[in-house]
């Protein structure tokens, strides 16, 4: 196992966390980071696999 899948999905779990806290304020912003979080966890995925 490759900790760089890893620190992908956390990554990607930190960007999720972006995207509940702006939703409220900044929906354009809130998207950019929600389009971010979908290809970090796409990309640990395909890391791990």
């Amino acid at each position: 196992m490759s900790w760089v899948g890893l620190v992908l999905l956390a990554l990607a779990g930190f960007l999720l966390g972006g995207v509940a806290s702006l939703w409220s304020t900044s929906r354009l912003l809130a998207g950019i980071l929600g389009i971010a979080a979908a290809l970090a966890t796409a990309a640990g995925v395909v890391w791990l696999l």
